[in-house]
């Protein structure tokens, strides 16, 4: 078994050290799949990296090998590879930004299973063009995802803002909204703390805000710790280190009618079939960006009615 292979990017030909080595042992994954994956999916792919600083996800040594989560980029980074300086507590962070196949295809030589991008862009690293919330079901109960998406996606829809919903390839679900950037990280996170309050108001036996897994008593986690600066979310079509080599995928809204439906449908060796036949359900996002003032004002009257006093 050779222990390199050229694999042609575009105009860049990377080289490959010990493709045959398995990542993903149950699946039979190995760096050569995942190299091979990442080049087959980056037409769709990166439109939803360009120009977000990210952090590395390796396991050297297979997925049941340590993690390493690596932020910076190393000096020996091919200079065709994009960089990104951001600015860091006490200092600056030169960080990755992919721009092309080839960087994914480097990457995944790294053995890099999952790139995290931050939910802003680097002209304007303070102000994110997406809010996330990240619902996390107690256990594999996907059914609880699927309902507290549908409940927010209602709710997002009486603020009247555009919403957009992927799997995060693990157990639970993204929901994002689309962000002109006219609000910083700070205003961000309220109103998303705000939309998250009303929820759980209205769903108290199903959903919570409470961080500590020993008192969220069965229910689905409404997690917005994302929304912050140089926080970072798995981004569309993102491999994940799970046994089956599972993929972050975008969805409709109308999949999640499926109650069937399952995380574990989309995976490394699925998702390109998807795509080659389905039209990518987050294309166009930007277009739908908005700003959150109105949207603000709304949540907050919505807040003050659940409080008033009866009269």
């Amino acid at each position: 078994m050779s222990d390199s292979r050229d694999v042609q990017a575009g105009e860049i030909t990377v080289r490959l050290s010990h493709p045959g080595k398995v990542l993903f042992p149950d699946a039979g994954v190995t760096k050569a799949d995942l190299a091979d994956y990442y080049l087959e999916v980056a037409g769709t792919m990166l439109p939803h990296l360009h120009a977000r600083p990210i952090a590395m996800e390796r396991y050297p040594d297979g997925i049941s090998g340590q993690r390493i989560f690596q932020k910076d980029v190393p000096a020996y980074f091919p200079s065709w590879v994009d960089r990104a300086t951001v600015a860091k507590e006490g200092g600056t962070l030169t960080q990755v930004v992919c721009e092309n196949a080839a960087t994914l295809v480097y990457l995944a030589d790294l053995a890099c299973v999952t790139p995290h991008a931050w939910l802003s862009r680097i002209d304007r690293p303070d102000h994110p063009d997406q809010l996330i919330f990240d619902l996390d079901p107690d256990g594999d109960d996907f059914a609880a995802a699927r309902a507290a998406a549908l409940a927010l996606r209602s709710l997002l829809d009486e603020l009247d803002l555009p919403s957009f919903v992927k799997t995060t390839g693990q157990r639970g679900l993204h929901v994002a909204v689309p962000l002109d950037r006219s609000d910083g990280f700070d205003a961000v996170r309220a109103f998303a703390r705000d939309v998250a309050r009303e929820l759980v108001a209205r769903h108290p036996s199903q959903l919570t805000l409470e961080q500590r897994k020993d008192r969220r008593h069965g229910r689905l986690y409404l997690d917005l710790m994302r929304n912050g600066y140089a926080q970072t979310a798995v981004p569309p079509y993102a491999v994940r280190a799970r046994p089956q080599a599972t993929v972050a995928t975008p969805l409709q809204w109308e999949e999640l009618s499926d109650g069937s439906l399952r995380p574990a449908w989309f995976t490394l060796r699925t998702v390109p079939g998807r795509i080659a036949t389905t039209p990518d359900p987050w294309t166009g996002m930007a277009n739908a960006a908005r700003k959150l003032t109105e949207a603000g004002d709304r949540i907050r009257a919505l807040g003050s009615q659940r409080t008033a006093p009866a009269s």
